[in-house]
């Protein structure tokens, strides 16, 4: 049976990272970017080759599409020099980065920076990369409950993920011929270093999260990770097209 192969964005820390974890220790290798973080890209690449995977960190800023042509290259090369192969299997469009501003306060730089980051990029990095990706592959967005519920200081954020929703379901249409699906996985709040840690480390913050959450409690890496790897399970081949919020149904 082929190796199945997932490159993962933004990787090295934070959810991408669990996900990387989560999606080897269902037998799966990785490629992985990070934009400025090597020491804990290489932190990965360890303690994925001590569970016996196959890992492999490239540099790339998602926001600079005019570099996805040559980082396609760079990724056709690792997957011949490490793998043997010239194809991958998922795709996880993970990078990403905050932004809290209110509406009437957002500069043309800060629109542009979450754009270029959380849209603009997923599209060309996405369309670089199909060529490489078998037929009957996977794509995962990262999206956010913000798209769905509203918090104030978060407008371009939020409306950028929609953005993404919507991507999604075209995606799903114009790839069913190649049998690839296309999902979207859109967390709550979770406690990482995202945004500055704030949901994790603002205790009157995560209570208060938590306190509108049915299942009582702000939600956890492993929430994501263990949500992408069971949309990428063989199990789940026939979901395509939909939006998964992962968030212990907070505002249900």
């Amino acid at each position: 049976m082929t190796q199945k192969i997932a490159i993962i964005t933004g990787a090295s820390r934070g959810l991408g990272r669990n996900m990387a974890q989560h999606l080897a220790a269902h037998g799966v290798d990785i490629l992985f970017t990070y934009r400025t973080q090597k020491d804990e890209a290489d932190s990965l690449i360890n303690d994925l080759a001590a569970t016996g995977r196959k890992a492999v960190a490239l540099q790339l800023d998602t926001g600079e599409t005019s570099r996805f042509p040559a980082f396609a290259d760079q990724v056709r090369d690792a997957l011949k020099a490490h793998w043997g192969r010239d194809d991958f299997d998922f795709l996880i469009n993970n990078a990403g980065m905050a932004l809290y501003a209110p509406f009437a306060e957002v500069t043309e730089a800060q629109f542009d920076g979450v754009i270029d980051v959380h849209f603009k990029g997923v599209v060309f990095l996405t369309q670089k990369l199909l060529p490489l990706m078998r037929d009957g592959g996977r794509i995962v967005n990262i999206s956010s409950g913000l798209a769905r519920f509203s918090y104030p200081g978060s407008s371009i954020y939020g409306a950028t993920k929609a953005a993404i929703d919507a991507l999604t379901r075209y995606l799903a249409v114009e790839l069913g011929p190649r049998r690839i699906t296309a999902n979207v996985i859109a967390p709550g709040a979770i406690e990482t270093d995202f945004g500055n840690g704030n949901v994790r480390d603002n205790k009157e913050l995560n209570a208060a999260i938590a306190s509108r959450t049915p299942l009582g409690r702000v939600g956890l890496p492993d929430d994501i990770g263990g949500a992408v790897a069971m949309l990428l399970s063989d199990e789940a081949g026939w979901i395509n097209g939909q939006r998964i919020e992962v968030s212990g149904g907070i505002h249900a």
